[in-house]
């Protein structure tokens, strides 16, 4: 099988490369053995081009492991620093599709969600706490309901900040967990993912300094288990 048949190319061009991330997989590598997405399109490029050295791609971003969605990668070095520095000042627009348990509390349709949060490096999960605790980093993320069925509802979320788990732990903190992030307090599961994806990214292109926006599909267990919340969305 070819590598390209694997892959959902989003966007190509001598610049950058963006592809749709299944989830379960980590986007990047860091000296392990385990399959990447940042590998695996190396593996594409080394195949589609039959280059017979070393690939360079710049990871100018990440998504956790269980999130699916577009992830963007630089095929130069200059891409990388421009683009990294567009993810560095907020100037990428971020827009993902939660599927959330209303469990407890009330949300409203839309507004915007402010918390401090921190790392718990031994637990491996981020709290919220107050404003003043040491090491708290302030979290903004701003929403709109597009569709509620049977106790769930879908979000369309445009995170202000870049935080760790931050869309994760400020749903969950107001009774609003992923569908299928246990770690958060999801009673349900949907495979090797959670109910989170990056639906589309807005940018600058890195040479011709003009905005495009990139948007992936949802993975396909969504169209059957959220059927419902997503009958009057289209696939791209």
């Amino acid at each position: 099988m070819s590598f390209a048949d694997v892959l959902d190319v989003l966007y190509e061009d001598n610049h950058l490369v963006a592809v749709n991330e299944p989830c379960g997989w980590p986007s990047a590598h860091f000296g392990g053995t385990e399959e990447t997405m940042d590998r695996v399109v190396k593996a594409y490029f080394k195949e589609k081009y039959a280059k017979p050295g070393n690939v360079f791609l710049g990871i100018v971003h990440r998504l956790d492991k269980p999130v699916s969605g577009v992830l963007m990668f630089a095929r130069t070095s200059k891409a990388a620093a421009r683009l990294s520095e567009q993810f560095r000042d907020n100037l990428v627009e971020k827009v993902y599709w939660a599927v959330v348990e209303a469990i407890g509390g009330k949300l409203a349709p839309a507004g915007t969600l402010e918390d401090w949060l921190r790392k718990d490096s031994v637990a491996g999960i981020v709290e919220v706490v107050p404003p003043e605790s040491e090491g708290a980093k302030q979290a903004l993320l701003h929403y709109v309901t597009k569709a509620e069925h049977d106790g769930l509802i879908l979000l369309e979320i445009r995170p202000q900040t870049g935080r760790t788990h931050q869309l994760r732990v400020q749903l969950s903190s107001r009774g609003r967990p992923i569908y299928g992030d246990h770690k958060y307090g999801s009673r349900f599961s949907i495979g090797p993912g959670i109910g989170l994806h990056a639906r589309s990214l807005t940018f600058l292109h890195p040479v011709r300094k003009e905005p495009i926006t990139l948007t992936a599909e949802v993975p396909k267990a969504w169209r059957g288990r959220f059927a419902h919340l997503l009958k009057d969305t289209p696939p791209r």
